[in-house]
């Protein structure tokens, strides 16, 4: 796959270490870990169940902060915002894709892609929520809510949120984990179809290798470091 013409560096984890203290000892997850990612890149972070990739993930998303170390956005010291400024950065540049959906249940597909966009402050939101679930080809499941769809529609309803804020980066968490193979080929197609048609950097955290392989690079999470794959 053709790596992305742009070197703009969007993302970089520098000597980044986390650890959690319990009663008697330290437990450490990584340890001077690094990592750079260009916009428009595509990259899988693959590693056995334990390895700390969702942990990992909540630090580049700046959901959690490292014990040392800087995780940075565009430049930007996330740790060295205020708790406002870094969830209105999230809002505006960040989104996800979870394994369970995170759908809200007392709301229809619509208002689900709806709301991410209200609270953006789009003033088309509606418009542009339906926009999206027809590009995911719920068209005409819009009013359903998420106990009435399918667990392939749910995550095509996640999939039209996370796009439809236009993210300069998305990040996907096991996102076939809860689907059966065929849907789940089904829902990467779409995914990474409307990732290339955004030129949305992705990073993907997954234990599927074929998944893996999809994306431009592919680093393991082992023993607290990241190692390419070449």
């Amino acid at each position: 796959m053709t790596l992305p013409t742009s070197k703009k560096i969007l993302l970089e984890a520098q000597n980044v270490a986390k650890w959690f203290a319990t009663q008697d000892q330290r437990l450490e997850l990584f340890h001077d870990l690094n990592l750079t990612v260009h916009a428009g890149e595509t990259l899988a972070i693959v590693g056995r169940s334990g390895a700390g990739k969702s942990t990992l993930l909540s630090l580049l998303a700046g959901l959690d902060q490292p014990s040392t170390g800087q995780i940075l956005l565009s430049g930007q010291s996330l740790a060295e915002m205020s708790d406002t400024t870094r969830a209105a950065l999230r809002a505006k540049e960040i989104s996800f894709i979870f394994q369970s959906f995170h759908l809200l249940p007392e709301l229809s597909a619509l208002d689900n892609v709806r709301l991410a966009l209200e609270i953006q402050g789009n003033h088309q939101a509606i418009d542009e929520a339906k926009h999206w679930l027809s590009q995911v080809g719920l068209e005409n499941r819009i009013d359903h809510y998420p106990a009435q769809l399918s667990g392939g529609e749910q995550q095509r309803v996640a999939i039209a949120r996370a796009f439809a804020t236009r993210p300069s980066l998305l990040f996907a968490d096991e996102p076939t984990g809860n689907l059966d193979e065929e849907t789940g080929s089904q829902i990467i197609n779409q995914l990474f179809a409307l990732n290339q048609q955004e030129n949305t950097t992705l990073i993907l955290i997954t234990h599927d290798a074929d998944l893996a392989a999809r994306c431009q690079r592919c680093v393991t999470l082992h023993s607290g470091q990241l190692h390419e794959r070449i």
